[in-house]
């Protein structure tokens, strides 16, 4: 507020000064200019009244000759004045326009305003740096679920559409500053009370990098989640604690070498992930084979060694391999024309990726190779988003865009710590144990959306489950997963995974007993999370969930019941 102040009197000294001493003049010639009174006495007006007509005067207003008529020289007084004032006053309007118009005090306008909207926040909210692919998605989801963010990006068309948007619940303030300042993530709510996170995601490895840890410094205990490209850049981020690093390039290789090596439970993978996930029938069987894969990039490289600890047979194609690089398999070329991809061994491959960095050759190539082998797994690497519709109509099997990656990837991190936990976990057990899992999976979301959700046994989260443990009473799992409406019929979820203590368990059963401090990792139907929320937060539906009948009133009566 007070750079808006500095910068409005700084332009408006001079316009300023010169309607004082237009007005101050104007008033001392009708103090000192002599009248006559309606006696035909000489009277000289006082300064009051003097005040009183330039004011009304000078506005244009015009309520007559006061206190008596004029005298010729009062006139001759008055026609100048008018002038002078009129000039006046268009000079400082004038001013006043022209510095409105003016970017930077529309910024900085802006800018007042955004902190005003941020200070006033009373509920909890996460601190968006770069609202791009990544950044939008992620604001939509969390809007969705009802939680609210505040939005920083250098790019002013990007923070216009924050406003603009027709899909956000409620309004998100949105700033047009470079994130990497840290007195810009001061203003951004970094240090507010109700900021529960911070998401780094621009497009720049430095500036996040920056956010980081200027976040870290200002509040440690604050949560911060990061996008990279470069492994340089993660090492560092994670060397003071950074919550999560996205790689999409590497999160994408991980991926995409599940699908090869174990496609139930790459499928699995994709309906926890992703919001729009692939049907059942849609897994690929387990095929033994070559993959080409067509750039060497950033994302070739991190494919090349995913797929290389599962001893999966590569063909690397690039057209900028030096001489010196050191692959079992490689052919330089572009991998656009026939004559490069028949040298790689198409026509024998079992899948293909296309991953260069430019979107019109991914799909040359990819178009290529299903001339010359019509059974290959089509993957192709989408690095523009303005690009979606084109790379939808593809008909690839895969599409990797690097902003939705990160985007699955950060919002599983938000829905539930626990889910990164699980997915790491599942990885453990084998393809036919997906099966089973996917089968489960499909009989509760059908054809719907799967979304997944983890709560929290403790006094905040769930306190009607902790006062009937604190009574002496037993809580089961599959308490939870009954329809608080119709004790016989149950939600359309099941639990993933326990977290009791230091103890992490797969598929827990619905005997199990829960604990104060217990997490459960849950998957299912959005809207049976609301209902689960019923019997963990209110003592009447756990007890008709319990028992079969309505609580009684008081107290006393409840106790006895237990009884």
């Amino acid at each position: 507020m007070n750079n808006v102040l500095y910068a409005l009197f700084r332009r408006l000294r001079v316009p300023l000064i010169t309607m004082i001493l237009v007005y101050a003049g104007s008033i001392l010639g009708f103090v000192l200019i002599p009248g006559m009174d309606d006696q035909g006495n000489v009277y000289r007006m006082d300064f009051f009244h003097a005040v009183y007509f330039v004011s009304f005067m000078g506005s244009t207003i015009g309520f007559g000759e006061i206190p008596y008529a004029f005298t010729d020289a009062q006139r001759m007084w008055t026609l100048a004045t008018i002038y002078a004032t009129v000039i006046a006053w268009l000079y400082g309007i004038g001013t006043i326009l022209a510095l409105v118009q003016e970017p930077v005090f529309g910024r900085m306008l802006r800018r007042r305003s955004f902190v005003r909207k941020v200070d006033n926040m009373t509920e909890p909210f996460y601190l968006v740096c770069g609202y791009g692919v990544t950044g939008s998605i992620i604001v939509r989801k969390l809007a969705k679920r009802g939680i609210r963010s505040v939005v920083v990006d250098l790019d002013e068309g990007r923070v216009d559409a924050v406003e603009t948007t027709g899909e956000l619940q409620f309004e998100v303030p949105g700033l047009c500053a470079d994130a990497s300042l840290p007195d810009v993530l001061d203003d951004a709510g970094l240090q507010h009370d109700k900021c529960v996170g911070v998401l780094a995601l621009t497009n720049v490895d430095q500036v996040n990098l920056s956010i980081a840890i200027a976040s870290k410094l200002l509040r440690p205990e604050r949560m911060v989640i990061s996008r990279t490209e470069e492994d340089v850049t993660t090492a560092n981020l994670l060397s003071f604690g950074t919550d999560q690093v996205v790689n999409p390039f590497r999160v994408y290789a991980e991926y995409l070498s599940l699908a090869a090596h174990a496609p139930y439970t790459h499928l699995v993978y994709d309906w926890l992930v992703n919001p729009y996930h692939r049907p059942l029938s849609s897994a690929y069987q387990k095929t033994k084979g070559r993959w080409i894969i067509c750039g060497y990039g950033r994302f070739g490289s991190a494919l090349y060694r995913e797929f290389d600890e599962d001893d999966v047979d590569l063909t690397v194609v690039d057209s900028n391999l030096s001489l010196d690089t050191d692959l079992p398999y490689m052919v330089r070329g572009k991998g656009t024309e026939a004559l490069t991809l028949s040298e790689a061994g198409v026509e024998d491959a079992v899948g293909i990726i296309a991953g260069t960095a430019n979107d019109a050759d991914n799909l040359s190539i990819i178009m290529t190779a299903r001339e010359m082998n019509k059974k290959l797994i089509t993957v192709v690497r989408q690095n523009v988003h303005a690009n979606k519709l084109v790379f939808k109509n593809s008909k690839a099997d895969f599409v990797m865009e690097p902003g939705q990656i990160i985007a699955n990837r950060v919002l599983a991190h938000l829905k539930s710590p626990l889910l990164p936990v699980f997915i790491e976990q599942m990885q453990a057990y084998d393809d036919v144990w997906a099966h089973t899992l996917l089968n489960r999976m499909n009989s509760v979301a059908k054809e719907e959306e799967l979304d997944s959700w983890s709560v929290k046994v403790d006094e905040e989260n769930s306190p009607a489950l902790m006062e009937s443990l604190n009574s002496g009473g037993d809580v089961t799992l599959g308490i939870l997963l009954k329809d608080p409406r119709d004790r016989q019929q149950k939600l359309s979820a099941f639990p993933l995974m326990l977290h009791s203590g230091d103890m992490y368990d797969i598929l827990p059963g619905e005997l199990d007993l829960l604990k104060p401090g217990d997490e459960i990792l849950f998957c299912g139907k959005s809207k049976s999370l609301r209902r689960m929320e019923w019997t963990m937060n209110n003592f009447n539906t756990l007890h008709y969930l319990q028992t079969g009948h309505e609580p009684t009133g008081n107290l006393l009566s409840r106790l006895l019941s237990r009884q």
